[in-house]
């Protein structure tokens, strides 16, 4: 655990505050058409155990039936959460990824939090995890020595926090509207069909 704190406080500087002019719209990842109607905002955490479950149970849902079929743009956001260093660690190799792996590089992150997370040494047990999405230990090394990145998330969270009032994971942004807390997909649904529907009746 000391190790990965190490490397991560090369580039977590919570305390210290954020750099002035961090880019958090270049780290924004997107799935769905950019002019769908609906858009949905997750934060989240990779290290909080709600978050993966959320992932698992209800996202792939939203997946298929909004964003899929043209309805809703789905937008990923970190909100990280304790351990913060670690949490801001996995949401940078995430990144790191680059687009065309980032969406699921998040899920091989979620579905194996419990190994990672738990572990004597985070940062190995991801590394180790991280190979089947192709990325090497010197590429996760190198992606944790940039403050830029970690800058942008830590802005982004306020963001979050500033415009939307985030303060719990997960929580979605629907159309601008928060819903806070790990809902069941029923809840979810019914809220994009409100969104879908007021939405297209202001283009009618």
């Amino acid at each position: 655990m000391k190790a990965v704190f190490r490397l991560l406080a090369l580039v977590v500087s919570f305390a210290a505050g954020v750099a002035h002019g961090a880019d958090t719209a270049s780290i924004d990842q997107m799935l769905g058409k950019p002019d769908a109607p609906v858009t949905i905002i997750e934060y989240a955490s990779l290290t909080c155990p709600h978050c993966a479950h959320f992932a698992e149970t209800v996202i792939p849902k939203i997946k298929t039936d909004w964003v899929d079929t043209g309805k809703a743009k789905f937008l990923y956001r970190d909100f990280p959460t304790a351990p913060a260093e670690l949490s801001v660690g996995a949401s940078m190799i995430a990144q790191c990824a680059g687009p065309e792996r980032y969406f699921g590089v998040l899920d091989l992150l979620f579905q194996t939090q419990e190994k990672w997370a738990t572990a004597q040494s985070p940062l190995d047990e991801m590394k180790h995890v991280l190979r089947i999405a192709g990325m090497t230990p010197d590429q996760v090394d190198s992606c944790l020595t940039r403050q830029d990145l970690a800058d942008a998330i830590q802005a982004r969270a306020e963001d979050a926090a500033k415009k939307y009032g985030v303060d719990a994971t997960p929580s979605l942004v629907i159309n601008g509207k928060l819903f806070a807390g790990a809902q069941t997909y029923d809840e979810v649904d019914k809220e994009l069909i409100k969104a879908y529907a007021a939405a297209t009746a202001k283009k009618k």
